[in-house]
């Protein structure tokens, strides 16, 4: 007879992850069962370019794991996780050689503004002084927030999109392209609500937590969550791929951190046709081309305040940054797109030999795309950083299809487990009271397909856990 489980958790990644170790800190038996032989998802790293070259796979900066409710209370420091702050959390610069900066401090990244000084403090001061309650009641399922006072100040905002914000609360170029740079996270068009409302959780993270990496890489995050998750008597079954959830140990109850579709694939079986049917009209967003080098140096950033900074968005302008995601999501390829870029270098030099760095760095790009933008994205970062190309010792490349091999879940290149607008921002990945269960009494989904939508934090894990317990009356 095979071992049986209270629960078996299908997928490594930080949500899968996240529900293994809320059940298991019940005293439940856990199994997490992972297809790829090393644990993780989107919390990889590996020597991508050269020997000695660490980079991040997938996600790189965490202010929402630091940030969000439910890490905040894992002793993951004493299972080897380091956090290491960049002095600066954001830096987006503008063609004349300055540049918007977001730091910790609310009070010099107004500083920063000129004459939007006053207008950034008089928005962010009281939300960014409420943070631990407003991501405690924002960051899952639709349901009565417990600040309600706060909650409305924040809506009042967050309902916008991320271009009508950013024109509606601030004058100059520099805090407008800042702003911008915060909606794009969203992978909506910046025109579209509520765009405003990642660009908010963001920012209000940052003033909150900073926005840190990971020192040695991101692979060191799912090493620590791995083994606290051990600690409480977890078990991991890695290199083992499933196509159909019966071919699981037996359970009383199966989390399964995969999207809408691969939930059909492995389950479809077991859920009603109707279910099915709102299921497959759940609506998957842009992909990602990324890029990762090594480097014989720091980038030659024109803006000194690039240089200190975790995190640059390279787009211009703000109508320059809409037209990218506005021709990512319509299918189209935009000749200068929008560039998050990432310089681990600034906080933690362990990611590379003595005096070299890695960089990280991606495009939002149609669904599916299988166009090659290495040469758009490189010409971001030498408009801003002339001398960027003669630094370049070694790429890696890694369009959607590519993404999609690696980690099933970014179907068509999506790293968000889906669109994040008005009609899936809480019905994700249906309308459900509690979108965590399905009509299968022992299946749950646990993605970041569920509220409250893609990023490192944990919250998605968490809820389903916690709908696990309710039915298992734990």
């Amino acid at each position: 007879m095979p071992k049986s489980y209270d629960a078996v958790v299908v997928g490594s990644g930080p949500n899968g992850l996240a529900a293994a170790i809320t059940l298991a800190r019940k005293g439940l038996s856990v199994l997490v069962v992972e297809g790829s032989d090393t644990l993780g998802g989107g919390t990889r790293s590996a020597e991508l370019t050269l020997p000695g070259f660490t980079h991040d796979i997938c996600s790189a900066v965490y202010g929402m794991a630091v940030a969000a409710p439910f890490f905040r209370t894992l002793p993951l420091e004493q299972h080897g996780l380091r956090w290491v702050h960049p002095p600066a959390l954001l830096a987006h610069p503008l063609d004349n050689g300055t540049a918007g900066v977001l730091y910790q401090s609310l009070d010099e990244t107004a500083a920063g503004l000129g004459d939007d000084a006053d207008a950034y403090r008089r928005l962010m001061g009281p939300l960014a002084r409420a943070a631990d309650d407003l991501l405690a009641d924002m960051l899952g399922p639709f349901r009565i927030p417990r600040h309600p006072i706060t909650a409305l100040r924040f809506g009042r905002a967050a309902l916008r999109s991320g271009k009508g914000f950013a024109e509606a609360y601030f004058r100059t170029e520099k805090a407008r392209t800042l702003w911008a740079g915060q909606a794009a996270h969203a992978v909506i068009p910046l025109d579209h609500r509520p765009g405003a409302a990642i660009a908010l959780m963001l920012t209000i993270a940052g003033h909150a937590r900073g926005w840190p990496l990971v020192a040695g890489g991101s692979q060191k995050l799912a090493d620590a969550l791995v083994s606290y998750f051990r600690s409480l008597g977890g078990e991991v079954e890695a290199g083992r791929w499933v196509k159909n959830v019966d071919d699981l140990p037996p359970a009383k109850a199966v989390v399964l951190d995969v999207t809408p579709r691969q939930l059909i694939a492995m389950a479809g079986h077991r859920l009603p046709d109707r279910y099915k049917r709102r299921l497959g009209k759940f609506r998957y967003g842009p992909g990602v081309f990324k890029v990762d080098w090594a480097l014989s140096g720091q980038v030659p950033w024109t803006a000194p305040e690039c240089r200190r900074a975790g995190t640059v968005h390279l787009g211009g302008t703000l109508d320059e940054i809409a037209a990218s995601e506005r021709a990512a999501f319509d299918g189209h390829h935009a000749d200068k797109p929008f560039v998050l870029y990432v310089q681990p270098g600034v906080c933690d030099p362990s990611r590379a030999p003595a005096g070299q760095h890695t960089g990280w760095a991606y495009c939002h790009v149609p669904h599916g795309s299988a166009e090659d933008m290495t040469e758009r994205i490189e010409a971001q970062v030498e408009r801003f950083a002339p001398g960027f190309r003669d630094l370049i010792l070694a790429r890696h490349t890694r369009g959607p299809a590519a993404m999609e091999a690696h980690n099933p879940n970014y179907v068509g290149g999506d790293i968000g487990g889906g669109v994040v607008d008005l009609g899936q921002l809480f019905t994700r990945p249906v309308a459900r009271w509690d979108p965590y269960s399905t009509p299968d009494p022992g299946l749950f989904l646990c993605s970041s397909s569920t509220p409250p939508g893609g990023g490192v934090h944990g919250m998605c894990g968490y809820f389903a856990a916690r709908s696990v317990m309710r039915r298992l009356k734990v």
